[in-house]
């Protein structure tokens, strides 16, 4: 068998690839972290509005429930007056 030569030229070819492929991939996971980032402040400051708003339909609800549950029994009574007036 003979063995085969590798050229030095090429070995530093195959380096120099591998190396400007490293700096590639880095600069494209570094891009990708800065967008994900971005939409995870964007999501956070989402979700701080929603549990605002909630918080804020919530205290609507409790100043509201008494009155609705007042108006329910109001409704009760006049519809068992109808029908007790036929």
């Amino acid at each position: 068998m003979r063995a085969i030569l590798v050229n030095p030229l090429f070995i530093a070819l195959l380096t120099l690839v591998g190396t400007i492929c490293w700096a590639v991939c880095f600069w494209w996971m570094r891009c990708i972290s800065r967008r994900q980032e971005a939409f995870l402040k964007e999501l956070h400051a989402q979700t701080k509005r929603i549990e605002r708003i909630s918080r804020t339909e919530h205290e609507l609800m409790k100043e509201v429930h008494p009155s609705v549950e007042d108006i329910k029994e109001t409704v009760e009574d006049v519809a068992a007056s109808v029908k007790g007036g036929r």
